[in-house]
């Protein structure tokens, strides 16, 4: 049987507030027992010591953003990737990027200045699809704004991604990165620059309107060129900056897709 009082109780008659109040303080980081925050409003105390933040505020409890730097092979974490997982990749344990949301991979110097809490990795809707073998930014959102300007604008923003491919790349095969028709289709509308070229390597920028699983491949085999590295660094306005893979980091105020 649990003993003593349910934190938000306690909370409540130290400030005093309304329970509801009291639930908000625990759950945005603001009070500690026995110096160590804690952030669940039913967890139980009796003789420890719990302290409030004299900077304590209810104003400060909005919804927030990720931005993830997803690392290669692994799953962006959208619903229709995750349905999409057969067997054999569950097999071979493909990860979710998901999983990556924690404390622990929180970027050091991110400017947002925001305090990591327990809730920001709740409710979390994953936003812009991306391959699996492919690296970059991806979006997790609890904003209902953020999520509503993703999904109407799929179509319109510009994703910025940077591949690198085997060998050179000839004037020809650049035309044919750049041609929007198949023999029985249009393609999505598609820049393809060349940023650096040498024989055993080179770096092309692609800048695509919308998100479309498999057009880069599609593309890339089209003009007889191999991928070895396929990696997004921007969505609409917001860039991955120097995000290192695997890790994440809050959305400014001051950012907008």
């Amino acid at each position: 049987m649990d003993t003593g009082d349910r934190l938000a109780k306690r909370v409540a008659a130290r400030v005093p507030c309304s329970r509801s109040e009291a639930e908000q303080y625990i759950e945005g980081g603001w009070v500690r027992v026995n110096g160590t925050v804690i952030e669940e409003p039913q967890f139980r105390v009796d003789t420890q010591t719990v302290t409030i933040d004299p900077n304590a505020s209810l104003i400060d409890l909005g919804s927030i953003t990720l931005l993830l730097h997803k690392p290669a092979d692994w799953v962006d974490g959208t619903e229709e990737s995750l349905s999409k997982l057969n067997r054999a990749a569950r097999r071979n344990q493909v990860s979710d990027a998901r999983t990556l949301l924690t404390s622990a991979n929180h970027l050091a110097n991110d400017s947002s200045g925001i305090r990591v809490l327990q809730r920001h990795f709740k409710h979390l809707e994953a936003m812009v699809p991306l391959e699996n073998a492919a690296s970059g930014l991806i979006v997790f959102t609890q904003d209902w704004r953020v999520a509503r300007k993703l999904n109407d604008d799929m179509g319109s923003m510009e994703h910025e991604v940077i591949v690198d491919v085997a060998g050179e790349v000839s004037a020809q095969a650049l035309h044919l990165l750049n041609r929007t028709q198949d023999a029985d289709r249009d393609l999505p509308l598609t820049k393809v620059s060349l940023n650096s070229s040498s024989p055993e390597r080179s770096k092309l920028r692609f800048a695509i309107k919308g998100a479309h699983r498999g057009l880069i491949a599609h593309l890339c085999e089209r003009a007889k060129l191999e991928i070895l590295d396929m990696r997004r660094i921007r969505l609409g306005r917001v860039s991955l900056r120097d995000l290192p893979a695997g890790q994440w980091r809050y959305l400014d105020a001051n950012e907008r897709f």
